[in-house]
Formats: structure tokens, C-alpha cells, sequence
């Protein structure tokens, strides 16, 4: 299996048309003219034409890290 265009990993391309299919069964409207009545379905068509992707959070760098007041 390729991994999607536009996603690092296949896991990422399930999530965010996961979280695309749980907005859709929430009552947003679809983004795509599609055949199927099926949410999870509409998300991946969706994901697919390029119209719903994801971010990524940036890397907190060290030293911006909560230090241990509790560390000796």
C-alpha cells in the first residue's frame, strides 16, 4: 500500500478522514458531490480531491520544557 499524497503515513490519512467522518456525522456538510451516503466514504473522497488535510503542531525545542522541581 502507497502512502496518500500529501500525508507522512497512511495511519495520518485514517485519522484525519476518521475525524472528517465524525464531523459529517455531526451535521457539517460535505465538501464533494459523491455517490455514497456513507460518512467514512464522503471523508475519503473528501481527503482524496485535496480538501481536508491536517497541520502539524511544532516540536516544543528543549528549552522551552517544564523542568522537574522534584529531580535532585
Amino acid at each position: 500500500m502507497d502512502i496518500k499524497q500529501g500525508f507522512d503515513s497512511n495511519y495520518r490519512y485514517v485519522l484525519v478522514a476518521a475525524r472528517r467522518a465524525r464531523q459529517l456525522q455531526s451535521g457539517s456538510q460535505p465538501l464533494v458531490n459523491t455517490h455514497s451516503a456513507k460518512a467514512c466514504r464522503v471523508a475519503q473522497d473528501e481527503v482524496d480531491a485535496g480538501l481536508v488535510g491536517f497541520q502539524d503542531k511544532p516540536k516544543p525545542r528543549i528549552d522551552d520544557l517544564p523542568t522537574n522541581t522534584f529531580a535532585r
